[in-house]
């Protein structure tokens, strides 16, 4: 296949150029921490995030890296590796599960779905069990059968907590009993929510669960905010005297003037003296985050926004598009101050596949990144024949001396 014909000087192309950023091998969206226009709600928690997960930017935050006890919150990290099993086929939702002898190891004081050693039960059950109910007897039994033991879970658990980028976090049990080697942070909890929530949307809706019966024994979902607020649909609580009340929420609201749309934020609280402090202040973080803040679309996820020429391809240009919709949090009515920018890994060089990552597109706040999303490809371009090549070499080695 011969290109289309052209009559182009040596010198009539750019110069090479570095890439400015490095492309994560994730496709997780890298964003900044935005900054309201108005001050956060005073909150009496020892640490809180507040994160928008459209845009995935911290919208506030404080003592979001300090260390923190994390008391049934834990089992998040739990439900995590079971979604895990359960969508690799690994275990199957009416799996029959017989717990084993350290079921009976859960006292009277301890949230449990009142599961008994060796008697059948299904991992729907236990998986209700576990987020509707806290059972750390629950957690016991699943963490036995998809690590084969608690040990090998809990190494499991700290795989996952680095292979996610919680840097501030070790885990010693399954259900979040105190130990001075069992610690998080209130932003890595963050981090692991939004992953919950954008990793597994089949079983998110479980959080959403107001009561669970087991054995007759019916238990009411200790969160609160469900009952308060229709647009909340999940995730955890905790506590311990030492951890204080701790409370995980996630609100997905619709987006004014833009029907069928909707945002959803999270909002992180630890070490609350009361119970209805951390619901309360839950409920502020997330009102603040609605009202003082905007997530607004700028790019759409293959949405053609550069041009880009191509070497020693049967194209000369190829058309670049987001690899993720690119939107930004910014506070209320800031969106002019918004600003784009394109950086291509040049030269590209063929041959290229459809869907390759060559670049990023990056928005700005006034100087201040606010997020980065890979570019990719939106066609192939194969290689080109042997003459075409080596023209486009010699104008590579020209224009790499200019």
């Amino acid at each position: 296949m011969r290109r289309t014909p052209r009559r182009l000087s040596l010198f009539s192309f750019p110069r090479r150029t570095a890439c400015a950023a490095l492309i994560a091998a994730s496709t997780w969206l890298t964003s900044a921490a935005a900054s309201a226009q108005v001050a956060p709600p005073a909150l009496q928690a020892r640490a809180w995030v507040l994160m928008d997960v459209s845009s995935n930017q911290i919208l506030a935050s404080a003592n979001a890296d300090a260390r923190a006890e994390p008391a049934s919150l834990t089992k998040l990290m739990t439900a995590y590796l079971v979604f895990q099993a359960l969508h690799a086929k690994r275990i199957t939702m009416d799996q029959t599960v017989l717990p084993g002898e350290a079921v009976r190891s859960v006292g009277n004081d301890e949230s449990r779905m009142f599961i008994e050693a060796n008697k059948p039960v299904s991992v729907h059950d236990l998986l209700y069990g576990l987020i509707v109910q806290s059972g750390n007897d629950a957690a016991i039994a699943l963490a036995e059968l998809v690590g084969g033991s608690q040990a090998q879970f809990v190494q499991m658990m700290n795989g996952a907590a680095a292979h996610l980028g919680m840097t501030h976090t070790h885990f010693a049990d399954v259900n979040g009993m105190p130990d001075p080697q069992h610690y998080t942070s209130a932003g890595d909890l963050a981090t692991l929510t939004a992953h919950i929530i954008s990793d597994f949307p089949e079983y998110y809706p479980i959080f959403s669960v107001k009561t669970f019966t087991y054995d007759r024994i019916q238990q009411p979902n200790r969160n609160r905010l469900l009952w308060l607020d229709p647009s909340v649909d999940g995730l955890k609580t905790g506590h311990t005297q030492a951890a204080g009340y701790c409370l995980i929420a996630s609100a997905n609201r619709p987006v004014d003037g833009a029907p069928g749309s909707s945002r959803r934020v999270i909002s992180v609280i630890m070490g609350e003296p009361t119970e209805p402090g951390r619901v309360a202040d839950s409920l502020k973080l997330l009102n603040f985050a609605y009202h003082a803040f905007d997530t607004v679309p700028f790019f759409r996820a293959g949405q053609a926004i550069s041009l880009s020429r191509v070497y020693k391809g049967t194209r000369l240009n190829v058309d670049l598009a987001p690899a993720q919709n690119v939107v930004a949090t910014i506070p209320a009515g800031t969106r002019g101050q918004v600003t784009s920018s394109i950086k291509v890994n040049a030269p590209l060089i063929a041959p290229l596949n459809a869907g390759e990552t060559v670049g990023t597109v990056t928005l700005f706040d006034h100087g201040k990144v606010l997020t980065q999303v890979p570019l990719e490809t939106l066609w192939a371009v194969p290689q080109a024949g042997l003459l075409d090549r080596a023209w486009d070499s010699l104008q590579l080695l020209f224009a790499s001396k200019v």
